[in-house]
């Protein structure tokens, strides 16, 4: 960093990222300030900036200074870190101490001392503050430390599971022995092999995402578990909104045994929400009628299925958004990327799972790309041939959007 560059933090003053602190505070106050960086995104702490970002300096010198902070990293945070460490020289004898904190550190949550306990925090715009429970759960889930779709799912047994929706996908789809619904023991020990149950207390108990793939109610169960539908007639949301529709049921759909949809999952569901909503453009070929959707259905389906795979489910009480405007499409997951996933690594190709299980089976229907580069190879090339257009993979602080444009370059000239 340069002098430049710490003018600029300096005076666009504390978010998020950025905290001011003099360099005489107890060690546990910057323990608290790095754990909760750490737990967000990085960051800088700028030591010898006052809260109003007057800059009066470090009190002791540089080495020492450096020393200080160290072995603050190594003895008040659990798990231990090694920042990076530099000074600049602000204006003669005024010198600003710069603690450094990557993006990308793998080992969340981290943990403050705090008297003899060990404290998660996590960074809120300008605040810090202790993690919640949820909050702490979902660290844990992006270090994969923890997954969230092994979990089970409270007041549930075998029979939340609508069985034949597990028996296409036993029999049919996996060329498992015809299913026998009397072997109940068998079933459930299948079934946890799978990781669709989980072991509790000497029981099987159906998991989040045996649920959320082929529960016969899930939103009973997990009223995170829908999408909210709502169609706009401008380019902006609206209270004269065209279609509002809250999307239940399992993920999957139910099919025949020669491969016919019979009843429709999420998906599926989904998809036909955007078809009565958006209307067809038709040109005719070799003198045949030729219908052009708004959307093609390779990227609908894409980004539908991504969004249902990828969610943060532990984030509860908000469901995945679909939004049609006038000139685009968005669908709304709520969570961040997992760690270390870029936008810029999704369109290169790489592949990642917040929830494997999930992703696992929408692979073996065929629901998403069997390399897991379903952006690159699938979406983005989609919405190209369709239009030409790009579409917009936007992360947020709690949600991830993906947005289609309904027209391309030119259009309506």
């Amino acid at each position: 960093m340069n002098r430049t560059e710490l003018a600029e933090l300096i005076h666009n003053g504390e978010n998020s990222g950025v905290e001011f602190k003099r360099d005489d505070v107890r060690p546990e106050r910057i323990a608290k300030e790095v754990a909760a960086l750490l737990n967000l995104r990085g960051g800088f702490i700028l030591l010898g900036v006052e809260d109003d970002g007057a800059v009066s300096g470090l009190a002791r010198s540089a080495k020492v200074a450096e020393e200080w902070v160290m072995e603050i990293c190594r003895s008040h945070l659990q798990p231990a870190v090694i920042p990076f460490w530099e000074t600049i020289e602000w204006r003669p004898g005024v010198v600003v101490g710069i603690l450094a904190l990557s993006a990308d550190a793998p080992d969340k949550p981290y943990k403050a001392k705090r008297g003899p306990a060990w404290v998660t925090q996590v960074r809120v715009g300008t605040t810090t503050r202790e993690a919640t429970r949820e909050e702490e759960q979902r660290l844990y889930q992006q270090s994969g430390g923890l997954q969230y779709g092994l979990k089970p799912v409270p007041g549930t047994t075998i029979d939340a599971f609508d069985t034949r929706r597990l028996r296409d996908y036993l029999e049919r789809i996996l060329g498992e022995d015809s299913l026998d619904e009397t072997d109940v023991i068998g079933l459930e020990r299948l079934l946890a092999n799978l990781d669709l149950m989980s072991n509790v207390d000497g029981r099987r108990v159906p998991a989040v995402d045996g649920i959320l793939l082929f529960g016969r109610s899930p939103k009973r169960y997990l009223p995170q578990s829908g999408i909210r539908a709502l169609c706009y007639p401008g380019q902006n949301p609206d209270y004269a909104v065209l279609a509002d529709e809250n999307l239940a049921g399992p993920i999957v759909g139910l099919f025949r045994q020669d491969g016919e949809l019979e009843e429709s999952g999420l998906i599926e569901q989904a998809l036909n929400f955007v078809r009565r909503n958006t209307t067809p453009t038709a040109k005719l070929v070799e003198g045949r009628r030729v219908d052009r959707w708004s959307y093609p259905e390779v990227a609908l389906r894409e980004a539908i299925a991504n969004a249902l795979v990828h969610r943060d489910y532990s984030i509860l009480g908000t469901d995945i958004t679909l939004t049609i405007f006038s000139d685009r499409l968005e669908i709304q997951s709520p969570g961040r990327l997992p760690n270390t996933v870029t936008v810029a690594g999704m369109k290169a190709g790489l592949r990642y799972a917040r929830n494997q299980t999930l992703v696992n089976i929408l692979r073996d229907y065929g629901y998403v790309d069997f390399r897991g580069m379903g952006i690159r190879n699938k979406l983005i090339p989609a919405m190209h041939k369709h239009n030409d257009t790009e579409p917009d993979l936007i992360e947020e602080e709690a949600r991830f959007t993906v947005r289609l444009w309904k027209e391309g370059p030119g259009a309506g000239e």
